[in-house]
């Protein structure tokens, strides 16, 4: 006689699907919404393929049917960034459920990688107009910025950075999530749209290829 977590796997199996590591109870997971917002989350229950969701920042009241189905679950792990979505019932505001898991794509965790290169940026908190700032540095999960020691610690703001005149702005919302004495914020994500993200991403490749040009270029002089 199989367990139920064993014949889930064997439907998995025949519908195609390959099997998905879980997340573990109390495990810290992210929450990504329709409207591109991450939610920090928790995972309080796991019972075979099916998961209890605790959100530590609660979801709108309502939310229709096509947009549960576009929840993604995201969650580190020695691979990278897992995302994974599902069947999802919002139980309560601050608890969702989600069966029948599987695997939506697996973002390597070079994505993340930290670039130091000055951009312009305009940040404005709580539409209260624009305050020109520039990157420190870059990565696919945040930014820090110069010139915004007003900001304390948990403002949130909107951005718009410009990687290229000929390109529009990367937008989204963010969280300074600390600050120093020399008045750089640095700034997580809470919502940028998957578009803005593989463009973000795209140029920290660039960014990162131009470096190693540079340095093999420098190698080769210094050889010489």
């Amino acid at each position: 006689m199989k367990l139920p977590w064993q014949r889930d796997a064997d439907a998995r199996a025949q519908d195609g699907r390959s099997p998905v590591e879980l997340p573990e109870p109390s495990q810290e997971v992210s929450v990504a919404m329709p409207d591109g917002e991450r939610l920090p989350a928790r995972v309080a229950k796991r019972e075979g393929d099916e998961l209890l969701i605790l959100m530590m920042v609660p979801a709108k009241d309502t939310m229709s049917d096509a947009e549960l189905r576009e929840i993604v679950l995201e969650l580190t792990s020695a691979k990278g960034l897992v995302r994974l979505a599902g069947d999802a019932v919002l139980e309560d505001r601050d608890l969702l459920r989600i069966k029948d898991l599987h695997s939506v794509d697996i973002l390597q965790r070079r994505e993340y990688v930290r670039v130091q290169t000055s951009r312009p940026v305009l940040v404005s908190i709580g539409g209260r107009g624009h305050v020109e700032s520039s990157s420190v540095d870059l990565s696919g999960g945040g930014m820090l910025l110069g010139g915004l020691e007003h900001l304390p610690v948990g403002s949130q703001l909107e951005f718009r950075l410009t990687t290229d005149a000929d390109s529009p702005p990367i937008t989204g919302t963010g969280r300074v999530v600390r600050s120093d004495h020399n008045g750089r914020c640095a700034i997580a994500f809470r919502s940028i749209s998957e578009g803005n993200r593989r463009r973000l991403i795209r140029f920290l490749f660039d960014c990162q290829r131009e470096e190693r040009r540079k340095g093999l270029l420098l190698e080769t002089e210094n050889g010489n």
